[in-house]
């Protein structure tokens, strides 16, 4: 062992060496001498303190924290290498603060009117268009969201064949979402922008936060589906404050049409179990009214010109309350709407297109028998009765809907009774959903649609009904 030690020194001396160099004055044998007997002691002294060292870690390899043993000490070193190694890699190719989820609700419907029983699941929204038996239901969706060290948020949710997109614009985008979320100032200070789906009322869209299989009356046919433009977001204490200027529905205006919509909602939180909100929308969006069912400038019916209207201006406002404590959750929302010039019938004399109005109610009420098991009733209201009726995106009778005039021929005369009344919409929902595991809920629901007079078809018979029923089940799997 000394001899190793000794050879081991060896550069250790040659390095001592240089450090010390003869003196190039030295002049006699003893000078010579005294410069090696000190170089001699020198290297003594290095090996005596190597000697030590090495009988140290001999001794103690791993200096091990206060309750751990050396192999512990070994293993949490190790451990932290490779997390450290993680966390680099992690933050190498973007992962850091990013969430993904998701969830898919396969569906079964079965609906008296349309003779029509089966599965619906991720079918196109073009197909038979927006209907309250149809909506969301049935979606396969994944969102991403991500959150940088500065506060940035960047959201991008898919929904193939049923996304906000396809439903605003009739196509088949996947895009749900697409929004991004800035702050200014601070945190609670943010400007948002993208496509953007609409914020109104008490019922959330996804099927995961809705505890019924559809949607109540005022969710389907008076509220808006999306925005595409940019605004603020503000959270002071209690409050909750959002507004954008946006195209309502529409992803790009057509020709003409250059007005964007103001669209906002602000939410209170009284207390840990209820708070309040009223959202509203003011500005031009596209008429349905101006175009017929090839997308084409619409016809006055007496003058045979072309409507000149493809935008109009509309209003919409609705005020919306929640209770949710213990086995209860009560949940309501009243509503108001107009849009100019979109009524489903043009005045008799001129052919000219009327304004469309509504107004109309829902009421939630649901209890929890046990921790798993929840009981929901639903309560739905339109009236529509001016001009012919017409609601936001529905300026044309609507057979599968049930809206629109009485589909009435009293005299037979092929004309029907009362072309200038629309009908009021009312809906009784009762259903039942049961929490499998963390990640799997069970629905059914019975629904009960009725009208003021026969607008929905019986395609069995082929002739029009005040009433349609509908039932539904539906497994909702999350992660």
């Amino acid at each position: 062992m000394k001899h190793k030690l000794t050879w081991s020194l060896m550069p250790v001396a040659l390095a001592v060496c240089a450090a010390f160099p003869a003196p190039a004055m030295a002049d006699t044998t003893q000078d010579l001498l005294n410069e090696l007997r000190a170089l001699k002691a020198r290297v003594g002294e290095l090996e005596k303190k190597i000697e030590a060292q090495a009988g140290k870690s001999a001794e103690a390899p791993v200096a091990a924290a206060p309750g751990m043993t050396p192999e512990q000490q070994q293993d949490f070193n190790r451990i932290a290498v490779k997390t450290e190694a993680m966390e680099d890699a992690r933050d190498a190719l973007g992962f850091k603060g990013l969430k993904v989820s998701g969830y898919m609700d396969p569906t079964f419907i079965y609906n008296q009117r349309q003779d029509q029983a089966g599965f619906q699941f991720l079918n196109a929204v073009s197909d038979g268009g927006y209907t309250y038996d149809n909506s969301y239901i049935g979606m396969a969706l994944i969102d991403f969201t991500k959150e940088t060290d500065s506060g940035t948020r960047w959201r991008l949710t898919l929904a193939p064949q049923r996304s906000t997109q396809a439903v605003a614009e009739g196509g088949v985008s996947p895009v749900h979402e697409a929004s991004v979320s800035i702050p200014l100032t601070d945190l609670q200070t943010r400007f948002i922008a993208g496509h953007i789906p609409d914020w109104s009322g008490y019922e959330y869209l996804p099927a995961t936060q809705n505890k019924l299989i559809t949607h109540n009356l005022l969710f389907d046919l008076t509220l808006p589906t999306a925005y595409t433009g940019a605004g603020l977001e503000l959270a002071r204490e209690k409050w909750l404050i959002k507004g954008v200027f946006a195209n309502m529905n529409g992803s790009k205006r057509n020709a003409r049409e250059k007005t964007p919509v103001f669209a906002y909602r602000v939410d209170y939180a009284k207390g840990e179990f209820q708070g309040f909100g009223f959202a509203g929308v003011h500005g031009k969006a596209s008429n349905g009214a101006a175009f017929d069912d090839n997308g084409d400038p619409a016809l006055n019916q007496v003058t045979s010109e072309p409507f000149s209207t493809r935008d109009s201006r509309v209003d919409l406002f609705e005020f919306d309350a929640y209770f949710i404590r213990g086995d209860w959750t009560v949940q309501g929302q009243l509503s108001w709407g107009r849009q100019q010039k979109a009524s489903i019938t043009p005045d008799p004399d001129t052919g000219a297109l009327r304004d469309a109005y509504w107004s109309g109610l829902s009421a939630l009420v649901a209890y929890k028998f046990e921790p798993r098991l929840e009981g929901v009733a639903r309560i739905d209201y339109i009236a529509n009765r001016k001009n012919g009726g017409g609601l936001l995106t529905y300026a044309a009778a609507d057979d599968h809907n049930g809206i629109g005039p009485a589909q009435t021929d009293a005299d037979g005369d092929t004309v029907i009774d009362s072309p200038g009344k629309g009908v009021n919409r009312s809906a009784l929902t009762l259903g039942l959903n049961y929490a499998f595991n963390l990640n799997t809920t069970f629905k059914i629901e019975y629904r009960y649609d009725w009208a003021s007079g026969p607008v929905f078809l019986d395609t069995k018979s082929d002739t029009y009904k005040k009433s349609n029923q509908l039932l539904g089940t539906s497994v909702v799997v999350s992660f």
